[in-house]
């Protein structure tokens, strides 16, 4: 059977599952589990992007310093960019194994042979893991016998390209940080020794994938779905098929999961948005760092604003309203830029 949504139904699973409608969840572990992951990146234009999800979903009692804490007492832990739980780590580790393993066919075939031909390279890092870790990168020399070669950013970047192999062999784990920088340590004295089995751990993945997103274009978990003015098929969540819907305004990251699949966005919201920074000044529509404004199932404009810090003030140099906002809907959005500046802990410059 497939279950026939409209948009606005669609629109709505997808706030609910990414705990953006009046129901605010718990807590910050609360939070990382049900969306499984929070995404690290240290463009921090108004604050950091882990940080800026957090708060739209638990609003200003949440503290920043939570999830460093957090990565610190290993109650969370990062893996491949993405802050996850560290209960969730047996569901990765057939698949590191598998990754490892001699002749492996999984991963990358260039990045497998080039850790094969840098073996030597490999057990050194090993071992000064073994005897000085948790260290950062800049304390592991390079001792390559064959370069990594790429025409990108990476190009002869060896240690950093060798533990972010030995991350997915699951051989090295992050452990910690020190600011910005990573702490690497042997992933035997950070992760636990259980493993889940690689079937059954891919079927929870994708379950627990799709009750975070709540409707997506593939999957292999789900009811399939259609939605009513939009082509192809879906699969739905059907724990989010009954219950009622109560929104709320949220200003949202630029890497928010309810917007990252612009294409799914597009689809399901109907909105024109993409992340400006590196786009010259002039080309800019909605600014550097732009934050999505979101207003019950809608998505309405954009706020253009950074955090001085220097200064100690959130300064709004726009609110780009997609269609005239009702006042309650704008009194709305002014709220959550309060809320924002009392949760940065600085001042607000905001236009009347």
């Amino acid at each position: 059977m497939v279950v026939e949504l409209s948009r606005r139904e669609a629109r709505r699973i997808a706030v609910r599952a990414q705990l953006l409608d009046a129901h605010r969840p718990a807590d910050l572990y609360d939070v990382v589990s049900r969306l499984t992951f929070l995404q690290y990146d240290q463009t921090a234009a108004v604050a950091p992007s882990a940080d800026l999800v957090a708060w739209s979903r638990l609003g200003s009692g949440y503290r920043m310093s939570e999830l460093a804490e957090g990565l610190a007492d290993r109650t969370y832990v990062e893996l491949r960019g993405m802050i996850r739980p560290m209960e969730d780590i047996p569901l990765f580790r057939a698949d590191m194994a598998a990754h490892a393993a001699p002749d492996s066919q999984f991963g990358h075939p260039g990045a497998q042979h080039w850790v094969d031909a840098n073996d030597r390279f490999r057990l050194d890092i090993l071992e000064i893991l073994d005897v000085d870790g948790p260290v950062p990168q800049t304390s592991i020399p390079d001792t390559a016998q064959v370069p990594w070669g790429s025409s990108g950013w990476n190009n002869n970047r060896n240690v950093s390209m060798m533990l972010e192999c030995l991350i997915v062999r699951g051989e090295v784990a992050v452990a910690d940080r020190d600011g910005r920088e990573r702490l690497f340590d042997l992933a035997r004295r950070v992760y636990p020794d259980e493993m889940v089995p690689g079937p059954e751990a891919a079927t929870i993945r994708a379950e627990r994938l799709l009750r975070s997103l709540g409707i997506v274009r593939k999957s292999e978990a789900g009811e399939p779905a259609v939605i009513e003015g939009v082509r192809g098929r879906w699969k739905v969540d059907p724990a989010f098929l009954s219950g009622g819907f109560e929104g709320r305004t949220a200003l949202l990251s630029p890497l928010d999961r309810l917007i990252f699949d612009r294409k799914r966005m597009a689809d399901l919201f109907e909105y024109d948005y993409n992340l400006e920074m590196y786009k010259p000044a002039a080309q800019r529509r909605w600014g550097y760092y732009a934050l999505p404004i979101l207003s019950g199932d809608r998505l309405i404009g954009k706020l253009d604003a950074t955090t001085d810090r220097k200064q100690g003030v959130l300064r709004v140099d726009a609110i780009h309203f997609d269609q005239p906002a009702p006042p309650a809907v704008e009194a709305d959005v002014r709220h959550e830029i309060q809320d924002l500046a009392r949760w940065l802990r600085v001042g607000l410059d905001l236009p009347a």
